[in-house]
């Protein structure tokens, strides 16, 4: 439960992208923090849990098939992952679902810029999924700050602003003309 007030702050950087018959989501984020913390709040279960959609079995620092649970109030969905790209702290792939999550992380004068690509299959799944990952990526900046809120998940979200983002990001991603393709 969120123990304090939280703002999701600025939009990120958004584009959509085609990729064969899907779509990939491009978002990117500015952390003050070095990709060695950045790819431990991305890899390991007890710091996934206090910001991610999801709980991971085991480490995601690791190639291999695994579980994430996805968590909305009382509900806990099990779907299966597959790490399939580990270059630590640089690089990590896996297949969730049908969906492919890509987090690329590159140093920056002052801390990490994060990349998602996620790929999915539905176009206009983008602005929601934007807006969840928004929200997911700026608690887990706060735990990152030391000024962890706990995860906000699911439902949860509509009331720390995800209509609010979800419609931004529609807006934002519909003036991009064309969709790269």
């Amino acid at each position: 439960m969120t123990t304090q007030r939280f703002e999701p702050g600025p939009l990120a950087e958004v584009a959509r992208e085609r990729s064969g018959d899907r779509w990939t989501l491009v978002f990117t984020r500015d952390f003050r923090h070095p990709p060695e913390l950045v790819w431990a709040a991305l890899t390991e279960p007890a710091q996934l849990k206090e910001w991610a959609p999801f709980e991971a079995e085991r480490s995601l620092e690791t190639l291999g098939d695994t579980t994430l649970t996805m968590i909305d109030g009382e509900r806990r969905d099990e779907t299966p992952a597959t790490v399939t790209r580990a270059e630590r702290p640089v690089l990590l792939e896996y297949a969730w679902g049908g969906d492919v999550l890509r987090w690329e992380l590159a140093p920056t004068g002052a801390g990490t810029r994060l990349t998602l690509r996620h790929t999915l299959d539905d176009r206009e799944w983008a602005p929601k999924v934007a807006a969840g990952w928004h929200i997911c990526l700026a608690v887990a900046d706060l735990l990152l700050d030391g000024r962890p809120v706990g995860p906000i998940r699911g439902g949860q979200a509509r009331e720390h602003g995800w209509d609010e983002l979800n419609d931004s990001y529609a807006d934002r991603l519909d003036a991009e003309q064309p969709d790269k393709a």
